[in-house]
């Protein structure tokens, strides 16, 4: 079974390249492409990233002080559940 991927969205593109780079350097696979638009956020670009790595990725954006807007987790119904922090 294919492992399931969250979205991480962000209010700048600032913010989403520099966790961009962060993520890239603790080796977690990512994806960046464009926010869905059932996502409201300040930024066209969000990371796509495996929910195994949520643990690490929660960690990296509270100890680097990443702004984001939030974690979401796509539905069966195609829409985007917000995951607390």
């Amino acid at each position: 079974m294919e492992e399931e991927w969250l979205v991480m969205a962000f209010d700048s593109t600032q913010q989403a390249l520099r966790a961009e780079m962060l993520l890239e350097y603790a080796q977690v696979e990512i994806d960046l492409y464009p926010t869905p638009k059932e996502i409201t956020a300040g930024c066209a670009l969000s990371i796509q990233f495996p929910q195994g790595s949520l643990r690490l990725v929660k960690e990296i954006v509270t100890s680097e002080q990443v702004e984001i807007r939030g974690i979401y987790k796509r539905s069966t119904a195609g829409e985007y559940d917000s995951i607390s922090l």
